[in-house]
């Protein structure tokens, strides 16, 4: 069904368009909740900011243009998924699975990937406590610098004071480890 018609009957309030949308679009509002939630909520919790994406859609018919639908639920999907994760928790932590390694039936590369992971997740939880939280926010949940100083109540140009120092003194950790070079 071409997007015209899917969004037709959205509007006129047949369920057969937007079971249409979910069908063409399913797969990448899938892909775009779990590349921000990754492994930091149960997939229950990522189904159901998947259904409420399409409920959206549902729910605000005018919103949908032709041409511009992946568009408007991959934003809808990307904010849905960012302040659900903002709701779980005030710190944040980085993946707990990040430390473990790989076994012999991983694909290839992965060990070494796995081995970085490792180092990096040991370089940023060297940071001071609100210098770390400013960062994982910032680089790990995709908090712009705004969203951090209003959760965080500091001022913006702390919060880019406090990235600037956290990314040189994760250089120089990761410079002094072997796992960057100087240029």
């Amino acid at each position: 069904m071409r997007e015209e018609a899917m969004i037709e009957k959205i509007r006129a309030g047949n369920p057969a368009g937007l079971e249409a949308l979910m069908d063409r679009y399913f797969p990448y509002v899938s892909a775009v909740v779990w590349h921000i939630l990754r492994s930091a909520m149960p997939v229950e919790d990522g189904e159901e900011i998947i259904s409420d994406v399409f409920l959206a859609a549902w729910g605000r018919p005018e919103a949908l243009r032709p041409g511009s639908v992946k568009a408007w639920l991959g934003a809808v999907a990307r904010n849905k998924a960012k302040n659900r994760l903002r709701q779980v928790s005030q710190t944040l932590p980085l993946e707990e699975d990040a430390l473990e390694l790989p076994g012999p039936d991983d694909p290839p590369g992965e060990y070494e990937r796995a081995v970085e992971r490792q180092q990096v997740r040991r370089a940023v939880d060297t940071l001071p406590g609100p210098d770390r939280e400013i960062f994982l926010r910032h680089y790990y949940y995709a908090q712009t610098v705004q969203e951090i100083a209003r959760c965080m109540h500091i001022n913006e140009s702390t919060i880019k004071t406090r990235l600037r120092r956290g990314r040189m003194k994760l250089k120089d950790i990761l410079t002094r480890e072997g796992f960057l070079y100087e240029a």
